[in-house]
């Protein structure tokens, strides 16, 4: 008898379906990120292990060096079918202050002067 266990009683399935694990991401199609994508995230999450987790369509990407709560930017590293793993990209380094050097001064010809002192 299909549908009745050992004790017979039927199985029924609450939730229409999927339940739980409705948003979990489908294998049938592509990841959503690939190795050099950066992205900015929110983690959700930590875990066992400590690393951040983060999602991305409902794909599983582990950021090491993360909390729950922070908003980082991220690169991503390796991409499997279920999970992805990404590092955190520096952001103290923005891009305003690569484009302009920190230790130099314009004298009044125009010219670049190093301005480190010895």
């Amino acid at each position: 008898m299909k549908g009745v266990n050992e004790m017979g009683y039927e199985r029924r399935s609450f939730g229409g379906g999927r339940g739980f694990h409705e948003r979990r991401f489908n294998n049938d199609r592509a990841p959503p990120v690939n190795v050099g994508d950066e992205l900015d995230v929110t983690i959700e999450a930590v875990a066992e292990k400590g690393d951040g987790l983060a999602k991305k369509d409902g794909f599983v990407i582990f950021v090491p060096g993360t909390q729950t709560g922070d908003k980082v930017r991220i690169r991503i590293t390796k991409v499997l079918r279920r999970v992805g793993f990404a590092e955190k990209i520096d952001s103290s380094a923005s891009e305003e202050e690569q484009e302009s050097p920190e230790n130099s001064e314009e004298d009044e010809s125009g010219e670049v002067e190093d301005s480190e002192d010895f």
